[in-house]
């Protein structure tokens, strides 16, 4: 329970026990001026039923504010439900919005990559063939030099020969 209820509890528990205590007093009649009349009633019932009255508007205006907090309290929920299903849905589109320039980057890196493997290659088929090219010729070359120092070798042995026999 809270202090404050407890708080009030204790003085109604108070005032209830003095108007007990003090029946008699309360119930006594008394000559009343309401301005215009003089009445006759006992003056601590009168005051009782003023006290209650007043308790009981309060307890109405209480009401009234718990009732009015209420309602703003669902309407501020309903709002703020609504600020975060559009902050999810924001979020989401730039989610989405993000993914596809994701995978656009990714697809024109893929590009890139794919060209670059192209002329790569196609740079090491122009060289396989320069180098294939160039051992040919080294081939072709150095069958000559070959073809020509057996040439000179058969000269030179012939020559040496006849030089030998003659």
């Amino acid at each position: 329970m809270k202090t404050r209820t407890l708080l009030l509890l204790i003085v109604f528990a108070a005032i209830a026990g003095f108007a007990a205590l003090n029946w008699t007093a309360f119930t006594t009649p008394t000559n009343l001026s309401l301005g215009v009349a003089d009445v006759q009633a006992p003056l601590g019932l009168v005051m009782l039923g003023l006290l209650g009255l007043l308790i009981a508007f309060f307890l109405i205006f209480v009401l009234y504010l718990q009732t009015s907090v209420l309602f703003e309290t669902r309407h501020h929920a309903k709002e703020l439900r609504t600020n975060r299903e559009l902050a999810d849905q924001a979020e989401a589109s730039r989610f989405t919005e993000l993914r596809v320039v994701l995978e656009a980057g990714l697809q024109r890196q893929a590009d890139l990559d794919a060209q670059s493997r192209f002329a790569v290659l196609a740079r090491v088929d122009k060289l396989d063939a320069d180098m294939r090219a160039a051992l040919e010729q080294s081939e072709l070359s150095i069958s000559a030099s070959v073809g020509e120092l057996e040439d000179r070798v058969t000269r030179n042995s012939e020559g040496r020969s006849v030089n030998v026999i003659s």
